[in-house]
């Protein structure tokens, strides 16, 4: 009887291209495919590891002179709200949130499209089509739902019409330790209801409704104020050089 070797996944490194989030640094990534049966348990060991994933790639930052993004997990069994996020669950009581298996729709990429037009007309995903929107929702071989939150709806048995109009969407990984977001988007006439916010929030009961640890939110860029908004959500554990470490702000 032999043994049957282990498939290890190959690693490849970007060329540097300008950073997205710091003026004047320049950002390499290195990546691998997630495919095949093992994808999910690869999945969660890279997301663990400070990984995020991007259709069937899992990516994270090899920069060369910069060390400015650090992963951030949120500790969502010891989550309390403050003031200010009770106050965001109040503004949006009138959203429903429905989960769904990762199947794109028209109505969820005119709402995509409005965002991107609205919050990033100049970033790297600002020239996507519907097509490429369908293979950024289906193209995953882990376990990945997208939840859409709805204005007033009535209920998954009406009509269209009745179940109330789409003002968010948030594609997740389901993973054996917790939730990744890994990506929503809103509709900007209603910023007034802080829905990325919200959808955290969200994300936080759900973990804790499935007993997972953890909601993972990709990178916190050191020095970007996009970004500032995910330091918020307490405790949360950042990825250092000795692994996770506790951050209270």
């Amino acid at each position: 009887m032999t043994n049957q070797p282990v498939q290890s996944p190959q690693f490849f490194l970007t060329a540097p291209s300008p950073c997205p989030y710091l003026e004047g640094q320049f950002e390499r990534k290195v990546f691998t495919h997630l495919v095949g049966e093992k994808a999910a348990d690869l999945n969660d060991l890279l997301t663990q590891g400070g990984f995020r994933r991007s259709q069937n790639i899992a990516y994270r930052p090899a920069c060369e002179s910069c060390q400015a993004c650090i992963s951030v997990r949120i500790l969502a069994g010891e989550y309390e709200p403050n003031r200010s996020m009770k106050r965001i669950m109040q503004r949006n009581k009138d959203v429903v949130a429905t989960e769904f298996p990762a199947e794109p729709s028209s109505e969820q990429y005119s709402l995509f499209r409005g965002y991107l037009d609205a919050r990033h007309q100049e970033g790297g995903m600002s020239d996507m089509t519907v097509l490429d929107y369908a293979m950024m929702v289906e193209d995953t071989h882990v376990p990945t739902r997208i939840i859409e939150y709805r204005l007033g709806g009535k209920g998954l048995d009406e009509d269209d019409e009745k179940r109330g109009r789409l003002i968010a969407v948030a594609l997740s990984d389901l993973m054996g330790d917790g939730l990744s977001m890994v990506y929503s988007f809103f509709d900007p006439d209603y910023s007034d209801r802080s829905l990325g916010s919200y959808m955290i929030l969200d994300h936080i009961r759900r973990a804790k409704d499935r007993g997972l640890p953890h909601v993972y939110l990709g990178y916190w860029v050191n020095g970007s104020r996009k970004m500032d908004y995910k330091t918020r959500f307490l405790p949360q554990e950042h990825l250092m050089a000795k692994g996770w470490e506790r951050f209270e702000g």
